[in-house]
């Protein structure tokens, strides 16, 4: 059986990031036809379909979303060996104070997390899940080293400086059997004539009031939760629908239902996720060593649909 090629897998990553495959031919800079060959190429190699076509772009099928998470750790692990070399990680030493945010904890940091230590065996790390608020204020009176947030909740806040890794954007949420799916353009005048499921936790209820608040009309919101799958699993029992963002999405709610994507006309903003660190202040070797980490994986190991900056 051949084996895939790291063009190929990095292709059809691509792909599933864009969720077209003329987008992400124009993000590789290579033809539609080389995109798709590589892609149906794979599949043939998996002996699964890896994507659902449909008129706006394609999606994952529960085989995509399962070789997708493979895929993206084969490329970070490939970037990591080619630009990490093993002798300059051994003469980093010292404590990283280390912040997350609930969603980053829960849905991105973790494989970045267990690849650092590994690659830094002596760097401790210290972690602490806190609010945006705590963050902030630990970073700048001296409390956490460093912090991996959502840099699109940061509102000018003096004493920090900040980097975005990668941007998600944001989409609708429906049930599989919604009709919705049928249409082949949806925009936010079309969500508001159904009921809403808002999510709280990371003041993603916050962002979403604010791209509401340029439209006259609202949602029409039944249940406000700080939990994500309570959001996935009501969305694929057709209780309502929602919009969230591609780095939490995932395919199947706990009891085995199935939750659909569709991208919106309107502009939403995504959920940019970054490092943040008290400005004007000297970073010891581990600090320094965890960003450089971050910005090398960055640009392999992403959520679906994630997008990196460049």
């Amino acid at each position: 059986m051949n084996e895939p090629t790291i063009r190929q897998i990095r292709y059809f990553i691509a792909v599933a990031n864009m969720g077209q495959i003329s987008r992400a031919a124009m993000e590789l800079n290579v033809s539609q036809s080389a995109v798709t060959t590589a892609v149906k190429q794979l599949e043939e190699i998996v002996g699964a379909p890896l994507l659902n076509r449909h008129a706006g772009g394609v999606a994952l099928t529960y085989e995509g979303n399962i070789f997708l998470d493979h895929a993206r750790r084969v490329m970070a692990s490939v970037d990591e060996a080619v630009r990490s070399p093993r002798r300059l990680r051994d003469n980093v030493k010292g404590t990283l104070r280390l912040a997350m945010t609930y969603t980053v904890a829960g849905y991105f940091l973790p494989p970045y997390i267990e690849r650092f230590s590994r690659a830094f065996p002596s760097v401790e790390l210290q972690l602490t899940e806190a609010p945006r608020p705590v963050i902030e204020d630990g970073l700048v009176s001296g409390g956490f080293d460093l912090a991996v947030m959502l840099t699109s909740n940061i509102i000018d806040q003096e004493g920090l400086a900040y980097e975005t890794l990668l941007q998600s954007r944001r989409r609708l949420w429906l049930s599989s059997q919604h009709p919705l799916l049928e249409q082949p353009a949806i925009s936010l005048s079309d969500v508001a004539k159904l009921q809403y499921i808002m999510l709280t936790v990371d003041e993603a209820s916050n962002t979403a009031q604010r791209y509401w608040n340029q439209k006259s009309y609202r949602p029409r919101t039944i249940f406000r939760t700080s939990s994500v799958e309570a959001v996935r699993s009501m969305v694929a029992n057709d209780m309502g629908v929602t919009i969230l963002s591609d780095m939490v999405y995932r395919p199947w709610s706990l009891d085995g239902r199935r939750v659909e994507v569709r991208a919106l006309v309107d502009r939403i903003p995504s959920m940019d996720v970054g490092l943040a660190w008290a400005a004007n202040v000297e970073q010891n070797a581990a600090v320094r060593a965890f960003r450089e980490f971050m910005h090398i994986g960055e640009t392999t190991e992403i959520a679906d649909a994630q997008r990196p900056l460049h």
